[in-house]
């Protein structure tokens, strides 16, 4: 299971978690981690077939994925046209720049062994707009600031997972190349973005304070809404599936699904000892592993 080193863990997180140090965070993290260059990258391919055969569904998804970075920011301002100025700075500046780089790298890599980019969804949904007009409610923004964070968290951890699992599945292949400058660095840039969420959200419950009313409404609608990442439809969730499996998370989900769960278990279910992972993260990641089995035998799904 991917784990951070000591030492991404002390470059990752600051040491308290307060406005003022998750603002010089992000500014640190923006000067030490400049978005990655594609002139850098080595994109030799030694047995391209192989590489397709193994991981073309893994490169496409996480391609698409990383590309609609410009449908999240808009999303993001839909949701919180009151967002704090940490927050703008961060996937204006910061994030955005970052995740674009990584789904361009990444679809070098996949156009090497012949596969056309995933078409990428960038129109802002009538729900979103909707949430953010309820964000003027009073109260209401502290829940979908929470529900962010959540997300990202959640989001940001998958990926290391996910790139952690591919860079060993790629280096194991003798695909050196790809591996070492372009998957393990986009790998290296997604521990500070799980920072930010994890911080923001230590920050928004702890330092600005959040009433009982707000977290169990949290709790509620992140039961109800959680989503896998790169999720919007049925297929979409069959695609994730594929990954899943190629990536062998299946092999031992309660700890994949423990490692995404990280910030919502200790934010909004500490109160329930015991509890290993959310009952709803395991539940979308078996049916998304169950989707992918289907469709692979020629079931309708």
């Amino acid at each position: 299971m991917a784990q951070l080193s000591a030492r991404e863990r002390r470059s990752a997180v600051p040491r308290r978690a307060s406005s003022a140090g998750l603002r010089r965070f992000v500014e640190d993290f923006a000067e030490e981690h400049p978005p990655l260059s594609l002139d850098a990258a080595d994109l030799t391919i030694k047995d391209p077939d192989q590489v397709r055969r193994r991981y073309g569904g893994v490169f496409n998804y996480l391609t698409r994925v990383e590309l609609e970075v410009e449908r999240n920011v808009l999303e993001l301002r839909a949701l919180m046209p009151d967002a704090t100025e940490t927050d703008r700075l961060f996937y204006h500046d910061v994030w955005s720049p970052q995740e674009l780089q990584h789904g361009i790298l990444l679809d070098a890599v996949q156009q090497g062994f012949g596969m056309t980019p995933a078409a990428t969804d960038l129109e802002v949904s009538a729900k979103i707009r909707l949430v953010g007009v309820l964000s003027h409610l009073p109260g209401m923004l502290g829940v979908i600031r929470l529900l962010y964070y959540l997300t990202g968290a959640a989001t940001e951890r998958s990926a290391v997972v996910a790139y952690t699992r591919l860079v060993d599945g790629l280096r194991a292949m003798g695909e050196h190349a790809i591996a070492e400058t372009v998957v393990a660095p986009i790998r290296r840039q997604e521990p500070g973005h799980f920072a930010f969420y994890r911080l923001s959200a230590e920050v928004l419950v702890g330092e600005e304070g959040l009433s009982d009313w707000q977290l169990q409404l949290a709790r509620i609608l992140r039961r109800r809404s959680f989503e896998l990442v790169g999720v919007n439809n049925r297929r979409q969730r069959a695609d994730f599936g594929d990954v899943a499996r190629a990536l062998e998370f299946d092999r031992d989900l309660v700890e994949v699904a423990r490692q995404v769960s990280l910030v919502e278990r200790e934010l909004l279910w500490a109160q329930q000892q015991g509890l290993k992972v959310p009952r709803y993260i395991l539940a979308a990641l078996e049916e998304a592993i169950a989707l992918s089995t289907a469709r692979s035998a020629g079931l309708e799904i």
